[in-house]
């Protein structure tokens, strides 16, 4: 049995395409589960770009990411709120709202949550 396992975002396992093009997941699998690349496009918001296709409130994925580029801010369903940037390390449990801050596009490596997101 193999040790070792080689995947990459530039031939990703899935591409989910977010609402308006502002947006993508792209998904590679590992022996250990998937991990994400999340890439949120300037004005991107999961209630407007990524409910419609959750059909859910507020996200209800757990995320534990790695912010690579840009901004986001999150807002858990409590009122509790973070921003994060590049090189953070971030963790978000269900039931949140988040949004692109700035005018560059944000990406997060995710090991968590991104298995079902933005899946219809």
């Amino acid at each position: 049995m193999a040790g070792l396992t080689r995947k990459s975002f530039d031939s990703p396992d899935e591409v989910r395409p977010f609402e308006e093009g502002k947006g993508k997941l792209q998904l590679v699998t590992s022996p250990h589960g998937p991990v994400g690349r999340g890439i949120f496009e300037p004005g991107w918001r999961w209630s407007k770009h990524v409910k419609p296709i959750a059909k859910t409130e507020s996200c209800q994925a757990a995320h534990v990411g790695y912010v690579v580029s840009g901004r986001i801010r999150i807002v858990m369903d409590d009122g509790e709120e973070m921003e994060f940037g590049t090189s953070d390390l971030m963790t978000a449990d269900p039931g949140h709202d988040a949004w692109v801050v700035g005018d560059e596009p944000c990406v997060v490596i995710d090991w968590q949550g991104y298995g079902d997101y933005a899946k219809p």
